[in-house]
């Protein structure tokens, strides 16, 4: 090649990010940026709430304006999916034919919804939420439905089941762990959450699944539960997690256990590809372990890190991680880890509705959940990140003032 093109596949929250912080930190030669949705680039978390009640208008969700790709000269080559990685002559080949020499090639292709393997789950009206276009499907069926089944108790499957609630319809969510965002949360907060979305309408149904799906002229009519029950439904959520979409590395013989398999620099096994967002599999440093992080800050700052480092600055990926999810009137916020925690010190209260979990594993602040305390979040985000000290001892005492911890420093 003449000159350097980066080609990033993926127009999600981490490839529009890379794509953008690329120009700001100065890159100057041609960037393609592909995704295979025809939409423009948009945001996901609105997906489940705001957009879903018509909060949102569909330009609302856009990661950028329609002008911001030629204004900064990125090829955005939308409804394009990419087949097969040529390694030896840095090409990729897309399914329309197109081939595509680079010199960087960054894979930020995501995840796709697990489907279920049961009878019936393709049956018109089960649906999944992770795209614009089933977001579109979703919001129809909801308004012109009353019986709605909810399968997992993910962040989604409760956004979902509190918007639906909200607006008056028979929600019954069915989860095979014994609580609600069992990999995600604390008991305590798990506790909290299932009180809430009783209190919201939300029927929950833990350590039970569906069975079966039955239907009528092609569509949803009922489903069959674990415990023999058969419940009307005119829709179904299917919210189960992600699986990472690493195919199109694995077939170019890139090293992927569970995900996409990255180092310190965000580079895989081949120097000229790296990987970025929710197929990523990493060492983070705030868990002491490899993993995969499905979020948008994990996407958004290995992007912001990638575009330094291909700008040939220093740069390494440390960033605290956190998340969100609103579901009904509460906001949920967690910096950090809590699922190693030898001790967890609450402040505020439940009663309040507003309150912090902050874990301690052997004294040292590993993770901050937060309900309704966005200022208990970024506080936290701070304390991870930084090396100040802080004790169990301090924080259980409701008198004493976190904040100038960090007004000093």
């Amino acid at each position: 090649m003449d000159s350097d093109r980066i080609v990033i596949v993926g127009a999600g929250h981490g490839g529009v990010q890379l794509a953008a912080s690329l120009r700001e930190e100065g890159f100057a030669e041609q960037i393609v940026l592909i995704g295979d949705e025809k939409d423009l680039p948009y945001q996901r978390p609105p997906l489940s709430k705001a957009f879903l009640k018509r909060a949102t208008p569909e330009d609302g969700v856009l990661l950028r304006g329609p002008g911001f790709y030629p204004q900064n000269k990125i090829d955005l080559a939308l409804g394009e999916r990419a087949v097969e990685i040529d390694r030896s002559r840095r090409r990729l080949r897309l399914a329309s034919g197109t081939k595509l020499e680079y010199s960087k090639l960054v894979l930020a292709t995501g995840g796709m919804q697990r489907t279920l393997p049961i009878e019936g789950a393709t049956l018109d009206g089960v649906l999944s939420l992770r795209t614009l276009a089933e977001a579109r499907v979703l919001r129809e069926k909801l308004e012109a439905s009353q019986d709605i089944v909810v399968i997992g108790a993910g962040f989604i499957g409760l956004e979902f089941a509190a918007t639906a609630a909200a607006q008056g319809r028979n929600v019954e969510v069915f989860e095979l762990a014994d609580r609600p965002m069992a990999r995600s949360v604390t008991a305590q907060t798990s506790a909290f959450f299932a009180a809430a979305h009783r209190k919201f309408g939300v029927k929950l149904n833990f350590g039970a699944s569906i069975t079966k799906i039955k239907g009528s002229n092609g569509k949803v009519a009922e489903v069959l539960a674990s415990d023999g029950r058969v419940l009307p439904a005119d829709m179904i959520l299917v919210g189960i997690g992600l699986r990472p979409s690493d195919e199109l590395a694995r077939a170019a013989g890139l090293d992927a256990p569970n995900g996409i398999k990255v180092n310190e620099r965000l580079a895989t096994n081949d120097e000229n590809i790296f990987a970025i967002g929710d197929t990523v599999y990493h060492y983070n440093t705030h868990h002491g372990a490899e993993l995969r992080l499905e979020s948008v800050q994990n996407a958004t700052d290995q992007a912001r890190t990638l575009a330094k480092l291909i700008a040939g600055k220093p740069a390494r990926y440390d960033h605290v991680p956190w998340f969100w999810s609103d579901q009904g009137d509460l906001k949920l916020q967690i910096a950090g880890f809590l699922d190693e925690s030898d001790r967890i010190v609450l402040r505020g209260s439940y009663e309040a509705r507003a309150y912090s979990l902050f874990g301690f594993r052997a004294g040292k602040l590993t993770g901050v959940e937060s309900v309704n305390k966005t200022g208990d979040h970024m506080l936290a985000r701070r304390l991870l990140q930084g090396s100040i000290a802080i004790t169990p001892e301090l924080v259980a005492d409701p008198a004493s003032d976190l904040k100038a911890l960090v007004k000093t420093r």
